[in-house]
């Protein structure tokens, strides 16, 4: 058994949806909000920290030993291709000396011995040329080495720069970020606190779905929405206001706990009609539903037709109809089975004990 008309609970279920799209639109918003507040930070780039009088200087620098290694490369190219032309070179005048040998041998001509000083010179003069050159490149590799040596020095002032630069700019973001995260949070946090205030007075008002709709948005935009954006030290954030959300929601309950049970025993020590009366119609309902008793909620036997009144505060629970003799609750307006009115407070003690 409900304690709502049917009705009712269809616009208790439309009000709730109410309160979940105001909510879901007031989240599209904030995360909107949240999302753009990095823009009013300006943002930078590590070159915007870079010295660049300095930098521009060792690049000019750095260009000039770049220009003297290429003019240094071509020469070494030219000086190797010479290089491995007179090595081979030399390498088929001897191939082509040993042949011209071998068919001397075999024919035994002896009055070339002339011939065989004249090519012999050659291949020495060829030997020669290529020692040259590879004296020429070697002297080339050299200075090669000797301009790389600026180029390092220069290029590693350019990287140090750049270093400085980067811890320079880390710093910054570090702070920006802390900017941010604190707009953002002094954005989510009151936002936290209306909804706490809201919570503790205006939940149960008229106007308790746009209320609701709000709390949703607000423990949204703060737990979910603004998680993403926290530095590494913004998680102590969550958890302290987590924390202090929780003590406060907890001594609330602690709070209501003891007001309801003072409520109660004061309450318990009316005349059992009063109480009665005071109780309503629906939340009496809903108790015996519960198996409780209406007025103390303990537990009650409501399948025991010889049980009707509670034995723990002496509340009168069930009574039977005047007209018809059914057996209902002494909540009931109208009886079930005749549908007559039921008898009034005064009477429906000697109902039940006559």
């Amino acid at each position: 058994m409900s304690k709502l008309r049917l009705s009712e609970k269809w616009f208790q279920r439309g009000l709730w949806l109410i309160a979940v799209l105001f909510g879901g639109f007031l989240v599209g918003l904030g995360r909107l909000v949240v999302s753009d507040l990095p823009s009013v930070v300006p943002p930078r780039s590590v070159d915007s920290y870079v010295d660049q009088s300095k930098v521009a200087t060792v690049q000019q620098l750095l260009a000039k030993d770049q220009a003297a290694l290429d003019d240094n490369q071509k020469l070494l190219d030219q000086a190797t291709a010479k290089y491995e032309h007179a090595q081979q070179e030399s390498s088929d005048a001897h191939d082509t000396f040993q042949n011209w040998i071998a068919t001397r041998q075999a024919t035994g001509q002896s009055n070339q011995d002339a011939e065989v000083i004249k090519r012999t010179r050659q291949l020495d003069d060829l030997k020669a040329n290529e020692q040259k050159l590879q004296e020429d490149v070697d002297h080339i590799q050299k200075q090669r080495e000797s301009l790389l040596k600026p180029q390092q020095e220069h290029q590693a002032v350019i990287d140090q720069a750049q270093a400085d630069a980067q811890v320079l700019y880390d710093k910054e973001m570090h702070r920006v970020a802390l900017h941010v995260f604190l707009m953002r949070l002094a954005f989510t946090l009151p936002l936290l606190l209306v909804a706490w205030f809201l919570f503790l007075k205006a939940r149960k008002s008229s106007q308790w779905p746009f209320v609701w709709g709000f709390i949703f948005f607000a423990l949204f935009t703060f737990f979910v929405e603004l998680v993403p954006y926290l530095p590494s030290y913004g998680g102590y954030v969550r958890y302290i206001v987590g924390i202090v959300v929780t003590v406060l929601c907890g001594s609330y309950a602690i709070r209501a706990l003891r007001r309801y049970l003072e409520q109660q025993k004061l309450a318990e020590q009316l005349p059992e009609e009063e109480r009665r009366k005071d109780l309503g119609y629906d939340t009496a309902q809903l108790r015996l539903v519960k198996g409780v008793c209406p007025g103390c909620e303990r537990p009650f036997d409501v399948a025991d037709t010889k049980s009707n009144y509670c034995m723990h505060c002496g509340l009168l629970v069930y009574i039977h109809c005047p007209q018809c003799d059914t057996r209902q609750t002494a909540f009931s307006r109208f009886c079930r089975t005749c549908g007559a009115i039921k008898a009034n407070a005064s009477t429906d003690a000697k109902t039940v004990q006559g």
